[in-house]
């Protein structure tokens, strides 16, 4: 599984702040990392970005990328050089119009050297030209470039840039884009946002998306291929944009038959977390061999594996939930994984009360009862998984069980005041699990830190809460399976790229 992959010489690279003070490092190399412990790699120190401009053009019968990223940033410390994570070849990189020195330097940093120094509080622009064959490149071991019949995608967590643009690959730096891709006449090109317009030209055709609120750059997608487009708006007023690769063969009826309900559970979900906090929403279903679903801004990406089975509702509420829980309000640190996956599982949840196939007490006492005191599910902590548990079954299924708890902590009237409230006050930022506790404890008026300790930290299976302690005592070890268990599961199958060995239904 690549995500327990270290690069060499990462762990140095853990301790480096994303700002040095300039009286500390009067002029200094950006850190190589951002300082995330699970991928010391990751990221880049020096800069922030505010914008990525990408014009691409590809070949999907050669699988060909070749494109120009004009990226907006400012300097958070001074730079005599910064870093940028991207794999393919690069022809030319330009820093405020002058050309600039680049080399690259492990498994994926291109660093580029100005040709005079960047003083903190710099605005600057920086142009890089490239080109590759993404599906030939590879890092620590692993591509999340994805050939379809008929052209690619990139989509996958906790990295998917490298392959089609340069970043400063984190969520905590988050920016707008503009995504611009050429494609030949009778293949399509879809990416997040709106569809700004589309022009052809010499055999051609350029489409041009927009996406006008801060995104991590894992949550940038690219989808080429030959696609079934559906447009509408939800009931609620938000604009809706699905895609289904036209060679989809036995998934086709159950993945529209899923996907086309996304504006009624926008709006559903709306009761719950809020407004929709972007300009559209919308998924699409690639011809891929892949397994797993991804919570791509505005545009999630499903595998066709997700309705094999049949339709699969509960995926995309999963995955539309994110668009709250995880893209709006985004992790500072991929140890707070929890506040993507529990409250993304416990939005199925709440959707099989919705619809009448079981509530999320019997989910939550079903799932508690369903693993002994020494299953290893319960050595696996949520608040902090560790990189190698990152996506594992747990983060899920315990991490919805402390929701669950905190529920019956504090009551619906405080619960849903911050299942609603969270994603406002914190809307386009990033919030740590700390954060949460601190946020819930002032709604509730609770202390809270014991059962976040119990729920989230400790490798061991907690007491069932009270509320729900006879329910419990009064079954067997395991309750009867609630009639959406199978499907919430089978969500989890290859969710997010990592199988859990859960079968489908």
């Amino acid at each position: 599984m690549h995500r327990r992959i270290i690069a060499p010489g990462a762990l140095a690279a853990a301790s480096l702040l994303l700002a040095i003070p300039a009286s500390a490092a009067p002029l200094s190399p950006g850190a190589p990392g951002i300082g995330d412990p699970y991928y010391p790699a990751y990221g880049n120190g020096g800069y922030d970005v505010s914008h990525y401009d990408l014009r691409l053009t590809y070949q999907p019968a050669t699988d060909e990328l070749a494109g120009t990223a004009t990226i907006l940033a400012k300097t958070t410390q001074d730079l005599s050089s910064f870093d940028l994570d991207f794999l393919l070849d690069v022809s030319e990189v330009r820093v405020n119009g002058a050309t600039a020195s680049f080399t690259t330097s492990g498994e994926h940093e291109l660093v580029v050297t100005p040709k005079n120094p960047l003083p903190k509080g710099t605005s600057v622009t920086v142009v890089v030209r490239y080109s590759g064959v993404p599906s030939t490149k590879s890092a620590y071991g692993f591509s999340t470039w994805h050939r379809t019949p008929d052209g690619a995608v990139a989509a996958d967590e906790p990295e998917a840039a490298w392959w089609w643009f340069p970043s400063n690959d984190h969520p905590l730096d988050k920016a707008t884009y503009d995504v611009s891709v050429a494609v030949p006449d009778g293949t399509q090109a879809l990416s997040n946002g709106t569809l700004q317009s589309t022009t052809s030209r010499l055999g051609w055709t350029r489409y041009n998306w927009r996406s006008d609120k801060p995104q991590a750059t894992y949550l940038a997608t690219l989808a080429i291929g030959k696609f079934d487009v559906t447009t509408g708006t939800s009931e609620g007023g938000v604009p809706v944009v699905n895609a289904y690769s036209k060679d989809l063969g036995a998934n086709d009826g159950a993945a529209r038959a899923s996907v086309e309900r996304t504006g009624e559970i926008v709006d559903w979900l709306s009761g719950y977390f809020g407004p929709y906090p972007f300009s559209s929403a919308g998924g699409y279903v690639p011809n891929t061999t892949t397994g797993f679903a991804l919570e791509t801004q505005t545009r999630v990406y499903y595998s066709p594996r997700q309705f094999a089975s049949g339709s699969n509702t509960s995926v995309v509420v999963h995955e539309l939930a994110h668009q709250w829980y995880g893209d709006s309000v985004s992790l500072k640190g991929w140890k707070d994984i929890w506040l993507n996956e529990g409250f993304a599982r416990y939005a199925q949840w709440l959707w099989s009360e919705h619809e009448d196939e079981g509530t999320a007490q019997e989910l939550a006492d079903y799932v508690y009862a369903s693993h002994p005191a020494d299953d290893a599910f319960w050595t696996v902590k949520p608040g902090d998984p560790g990189p190698d548990n990152q996506f594992d079954l747990a983060v899920y299924d315990r991490g919805a069980l402390a929701v669950q708890a905190l529920r019956g902590e504090v009551g619906d009237d405080a619960f849903f005041a911050v299942l609603k409230g969270w994603p406002q006050s914190h809307a386009y930022g990033n919030a740590s699990v700390a954060d949460f506790q601190r946020y819930a404890e002032q709604v509730s008026g609770k202390q809270l830190g014991a059962l976040f300790d119990t729920w989230l930290f400790q490798p061991t299976k907690p007491a069932a809460p009270a509320a729900r302690t006879a329910s419990i005592a009064r079954t067997s070890a395991a309750p009867a399976q609630p009639r959406s268990w199978k499907k919430i599961a089978a969500t989890n199958d290859v969710h997010h790229g990592v199988d859990h060995g859960v079968p489908e239904e």
